[in-house]
């Protein structure tokens, strides 16, 4: 094996001492590599129909369902600490859910009242809508079920009126996360040809069928709708690597302004691979699973959270992400603020 070059040029031992540089924290500061900072968090919100309502999500501790109302304070918090953008999940009420999901494309549905009431109100954060079914479905699925199959051009008609919907309503960012196949490109032709060339698509380009997502699909409420079913058969497998590279290339090429890897930290080598191939810019979701394991293991004692927490979200930038879509945002920009 050939010695890389940057080493080939060191002389060795004791002349070369790496330690020295790790020997004093202004010098660690100095050399270090990458930084976290509150413009690279997006911090997502849950968001439940009704007036001064909140609630705790069990399985997400220290995150709340909140009504609209109580929203936009949080939205302003993210703004005085330089987080620049928010993403909106319903807790679509269960007599509003159906097997189509029609929920999505209604110009009143709680997403839409959220979009433009924040719009109002703090207008310099930036709001991410996410475009899929499960929220609105009876089945829990990202997409319309027939026959115990997940049609992917039936759901596609449906996810563009899902995303004119959010545009129309002064969402900045539509995200789809279903992962059917084609829908970068057909959003996008549907946006343009409505008036909203200048709303940006942040596609879910490699989304993997994983069991990290359980406490998210909770704070939704799917869990109970989905059951013992998957979505293996349109998410990706784990196992594979190559595929989302593909994935990626198609997103682009249909329109997308910006990409996402999910979920984040067991798939690290996916997003150094996805920003060395492309270059575009790229996203991780710090998913409810990965943060909710850390928060368990601090309540117990056994880890200390804020530490793993700040070290988890580095690794994000080290290994190449631009954002980083975190339930830790705001605690995480509070503490980089107190630390100046």
């Amino acid at each position: 094996m050939s010695t890389p070059r940057h080493l080939a040029s060191q002389p060795p031992f004791p002349a070369t001492r790496l330690r020295r540089l790790r020997r004093a924290g202004w010098a660690r500061a100095l050399v270090a590599e990458h930084h976290l900072r509150p413009a690279d968090l997006v911090q997502p919100f849950f968001v439940l129909d009704g007036h001064g309502r909140r609630e705790p999500v069990g399985s997400l501790p220290g995150i709340e369902r909140l009504s609209i109302d109580l929203l936009v304070p949080q939205v302003e918090r993210c703004a005085r600490l330089g987080i620049p953008m928010v993403a909106l999940f319903p807790c679509t009420p269960a007599d509003r859910k159906t097997v189509d999901g029609r929920e999505a494309w209604n110009p009143e549905n709680l997403l839409c009242r959220a979009i433009r009431t924040l719009k109002r109100a703090v207008p310099e954060v930036g709001l991410m809508g996410d475009v899929a079914l499960d929220p609105y479905t009876t089945t829990g699925q990202d997409g319309i079920v027939r026959d115990g199959v997940i049609l992917n051009d039936e759901t596609i008609e449906a996810l563009v009126r899902q995303a004119l919907c959010q545009a129309e309503a002064g969402c900045d960012v539509i995200a789809p996360s279903d992962m059917m196949d084609g829908r970068v490109g057909a959003i996008r032709k549907a946006l343009d040809a409505a008036g909203h060339s200048q709303a940006i698509i942040l596609a879910y380009a490699a989304k993997y069928a994983s069991a990290f997502y359980g406490p998210f699909r909770d704070a939704v409420g799917s869990a109970s709708a989905l059951g013992k079913a998957d979505k293996k058969t349109y998410q990706m497998d784990p196992a594979n690597l190559s595929e989302a590279l593909r994935e990626v290339a198609l997103d682009l090429a249909e329109g997308a302004d910006m990409v996402m890897v999910k979920p984040g930290l067991p798939y690290l080598d996916v997003i150094a691979r996805v920003k060395e191939a492309f270059g575009a810019p790229t996203l991780a979701y710090h998913v409810s699973g990965e943060y909710a394991m850390v928060k368990a293991a601090a309540e117990r004692g056994w880890l200390d959270g804020p530490a793993c927490m700040m070290e988890c979200l580095l690794a994000f930038k080290r290994a190449g992400a631009d954002g980083i879509l975190t339930y830790a945002a705001l605690e995480v920009a509070e503490r980089l603020a107190r630390q100046g």
